[in-house]
């Protein structure tokens, strides 16, 4: 760890003074030379600090890290979260056929084809009708689940919308009571289908809102069971609910949560948008995974993105990233990368045990394009601290007659990125001020307020338009991003320790929040908020 510090630390050195109009004004084909194209997508990152010599360095860091071996080594199925022991093999879920892949010496695929079948012909049935609820033909499907059992679903019908001609699909994930009773609101038991999300069926979020699913369907159903589904691991638990074996959906310790919208937890995705749109979304993310391993780094799109984050975040210092999708329908895509890159890389502790001396992920975060430019974007535009952003735009829309609005989308997409570099200095601002009649003191002060520093980085992501396909391609695309990123930092991007401390004290405070004793040893801040809760 220390050599790739020193070499990081090199390059902090190089970045001083460097400023991305010149690096245009040197180069006149930069912008070609630093985009990386694949099927439909292109990724420019010309609007960077980045120079050749820079992205040869980086690349080469990438080399030392041993990217590529633990790339095959993930692939084929070798137990590289080494802190559970375990294989992480989400790109089997979306493997092409024919293929075999291993893990503790048994070929996975044969399961997981299995499972995708019987997805199909649930999700197919719910579509047309042949499967239906106590009260009729299945017109709602409520997914209960939380983190990568909501997040990764719930986005992806976000985003797959003009798509949907199934049963309308509805999520529910926070425990506050208010999420599970809007969401039922006005939903009828009868042709509601529940899908319970959970791998050992015990998670207390989601559990509690089962249950209160489960008592909504049972004041209006004879067999509340019978329109319940389980993406467990758990048939057991499940069949105590009354949910059928044929109802349960099972998936191995080597999909992490929030990489598992490609399997059963993806059950709510199928049934909007149907089994072989489906295949369609798996297929361009399997795509990604050959182009991840096939493609020379200088024009691998996973490798460039995770390149130029390690730019920003470990050599420029820039604390936080913001993702920027100028497609309303990708609105929870910063919500999701948000968990995939600061669960996965939010960690303070090397592979090896040791303390990591700096942080190795950035904040994610981040609006859709045009709302959050009438937010948050005059801090990145004048803020004194840096934010690299990350924008997404499609080249067409899905919407007939309403061309004219994808047009401005684009317009201000790119007049942003293009805004970020140049800036606009002090003469400029004179002249405007001067232009609207101003003099004097008058002018010099109204044009300070003026000054954009330019200078700051951006990357974009353009594609011909969003379809199954792309979005499997996109979330691929930053689920490697965060896997380069995780091998270069030497941390474990597969493990989330971090989110059990607060679990294990929620659990010891809940009699006391109900009215029991309050636990010994509580620090004085949280005893007293607990009287205040109480009505003490």
């Amino acid at each position: 760890m220390s050599d790739m510090w020193q070499t990081l630390e090199r390059m902090r050195g190089a970045r001083e003074g460097r400023d991305i109009t010149d690096l245009f004004a040197r180069d006149p084909d930069r912008a070609e030379g630093f985009t990386a194209r694949f099927d439909g997508m292109a990724l420019d990152y010309s609007k960077t600090q980045l120079d050749g010599e820079l992205r040869a360095a980086l690349i080469d860091l990438a080399q030392r890290a041993g990217v590529a071996e633990r790339r095959e080594e993930m692939f084929a199925g070798a137990p590289i979260n080494r802190t559970e022991g375990r294989a992480v093999l989400h790109t089997a879920l979306r493997a092409p056929d024919g293929v075999r892949i291993e893990t503790d010496g048994a070929d996975v695929m044969p399961q997981v084809r299995r499972t995708r079948a019987r997805m199909a012909e649930l999700s197919e049935g719910l579509r047309a009708g042949t499967v239906r609820g106590q009260g009729g033909a299945i017109t709602d499907v409520v997914n209960i689940g939380i983190g990568g059992s909501d997040l990764g679903p719930a986005m992806a019908c976000a985003a797959l919308e003009p798509y949907h001609d199934g049963p309308r699909c509805h999520f529910v994930s926070n425990v506050d009571g208010a999420h599970i009773h809007d969401t039922l609101a006005g939903l009828i038991p009868e042709t509601t289908l529940v899908i319970v999300a959970s791998k050992t069926f015990t998670t207390v979020e989601t559990m509690t809102n089962a249950a209160t699913a489960h008592a909504w369907m049972a004041a209006r159903v004879a067999d509340p069971g019978a329109q319940f589904v389980a993406i467990s691991s758990d048939a057991g638990r499940a069949a105590e609910w009354g949910i059928a074996p044929e109802r349960v959906f099972g998936f191995a310790d080597w999909v992490g949560g929030r990489y598992s919208v490609w399997g059963p937890i993806g059950l709510s995705v199928m049934i909007a948008i149907g089994a072989e749109r489906f295949e369609d979304f798996l297929g361009g993310a399997a795509a990604m995974d050959a182009h991840f391993r096939e493609a020379e780094p200088g024009a691998n799109m996973p490798m460039m993105l995770a390149l130029t984050g390690v730019w920003h975040h470990q050599v420029c210092g820039h604390a936080t990233r913001a993702v920027l999708p100028y497609d309303q329908r990708l609105a929870l895509l910063p919500s999701y990368l948000q968990q995939l890159e600061m669960e996965s890389n939010g960690k303070g502790t090397a592979m090896d045990g040791s303390a990591l001396t700096r942080p190795a992920g950035p904040v994610v975060w981040g609006a859709p394009g045009t709302n959050g430019q009438h937010a948050f974007y005059q801090l990145i535009h004048q803020g004194r601290q840096v934010v690299p952003c990350e924008f997404m735009i499609a080249a067409r829309g899905h919407e007939a007659g309403l061309e004219h609005h994808h047009r401005l989308l684009v317009a201000n997409c790119l007049a942003q990125s293009q805004a970020l570099m140049r800036g606009r200095g002090m003469d400029e601002a004179r002249e405007l001020m001067r232009a609207a009649g101003l003099k004097g003191a008058e002018l010099e002060q109204q044009a300070a307020h003026r000054v954009f520093t330019g200078n700051r980085p951006s990357v974009t992501l353009a594609y011909d338009r969003l379809t199954p396909r792309r979005l499997g391609q996109i979330i691929a695309l930053y689920e490697h991003r965060v896997f380069v990123e995780g091998v270069i930092m030497g941390i474990n991007s597969f493990d989330q320790w971090g989110v059990e401390l607060g679990k294990e004290m929620a659990n010891a405070l809940a009699p006391a929040v109900a009215g029991e004793a309050v636990p010994k040893g509580i620090d004085g801040s949280t005893a007293a908020l607990l009287q205040f809760l109480r009505g003490g």
